[in-house]
């Protein structure tokens, strides 16, 4: 397993992480995504350190806690083997505070989280999502509260705007606190976009990026082509994929997977690692995080690391999923030599 510098901190992560969003199965939309229980999850946490994969990535939403427990269950007597990463913002029971990123709400989610995994610290704590409401202030002041106190090693953000991560960045410069050393996102070749303006953050800023729904919600699985007849079960299908079926069109959708299937021949992997495979050869990539509802499936993931696509693969991929850029992207796109891209070869 190749492990990466996370961002400008000093931590180093595997570049296959874990993710527990398939663990419990709690309520009817994660029962979409698995419904992985605690004797199974122990063996794939087994498999997975056994691979050298020791980030396990969890939410304290993921079927409202229970994917948190199992988890805690599975790495018993592992902790100090592994890596935890966990997130808090988005809502969780009742009341007027059961959401955000205020102190008061931070302050209890992770207190919960830390009693439902069953351990004293958090390695990377997330904020799942931008809260408009709350001043940042407060929330990063909490954040930095947490890392004080040795219940937080690391803080970082997710699905975060472009000004929401610099404005963040720029309140802990100017009080001295714990910044954000990682952006966990979504991204693929079926959607680009963080490359427009997130990318070039990361590397200016030094944020490594955490990857989820490198597969786009299964459809870069293997399963969905041209000429393949969509299936009938699962994520997609039932509309429980995190990755909406608008978010890319069908013709460029189609371009991708020919292109996918075409190198998946060449190389003599599956459509699935050469998807993998092409996202850890692009900049600001810490780790992609991989899912899996049985042991097959995780050993298949585990094989899109231990080589590369070749320059000529990946630019093929590229050209195929290559869309029109928004405004103001097209624009700055018209001098290239004051707004240089991202180097990916």
């Amino acid at each position: 397993m190749e492990y990466r510098q996370l961002g400008g901190s000093g931590l180093q992560v595997p570049v296959l992480s874990f993710g527990t969003a398939t663990f419990g199965g709690g309520n009817e939309f994660f029962k979409g995504w698995g419904s992985t229980q605690a004797d199974e999850a122990t063996r794939l946490v087994d498999l997975c350190l056994d691979a050298g994969v020791n980030l396990f990535d969890t939410a304290d939403i993921y079927s409202d806690g229970l994917a948190e427990e199992i988890l805690g269950k599975a790495i018993a007597g592992k902790r100090a083997d592994l890596l935890i990463s966990t997130k808090a913002t988005f809502p969780f029971g009742e009341g007027p505070n059961n959401q955000g990123a205020s102190r008061f709400h931070l302050l209890k989610q992770c207190e919960g989280s830390l009693k439902r995994l069953k351990t004293d610290y958090i390695d990377v704590y997330h904020m799942h999502g931008f809260d408009g409401v709350t001043p940042l202030e407060e929330t990063i002041r909490t954040l930095d509260d947490l890392v004080q106190s040795g219940k937080v090693r690391y803080i970082a953000c997710s699905n975060y705007s472009g000004w929401h991560l610099m404005k963040s960045l720029a309140i802990s410069e100017k009080y001295g606190w714990n910044r954000f050393v990682a952006h966990q996102v979504y991204y693929s070749l079926v959607n680009r976009e963080y490359e427009w303006e997130l990318m070039p953050l990361g590397l200016d800023q030094k944020v490594g990026a955490f990857i989820w729904s490198p597969l786009a919600g299964g459809r870069l699985g293997g399963k969905y082509g041209r000429n393949k007849p969509a299936p009938t079960e699962g994520r997609v299908s039932e509309g429980k994929s995190p990755v909406p079926q608008s978010a890319v069109s069908e013709e460029v959708f189609y371009s991708i997977t020919d292109a996918l299937e075409e190198v998946a021949a060449e190389t003599g992997k599956s459509v699935a690692q050469v998807s993998l495979n092409w996202l850890l050869q692009r900049p600001t990539v810490s780790s992609i995080i991989i899912g899996a509802r049985n042991e097959e499936q995780l050993k298949q993931n585990l094989d899109a690391v231990g080589w590369n696509l070749t320059i000529d693969q990946v630019k093929k991929l590229d050209a195929a999923s290559d869309v029109p850029v928004i405004y103001p992207y097209w624009h700055q796109r018209q001098n290239l030599t004051l707004n240089p891209l991202p180097r990916f070869y």
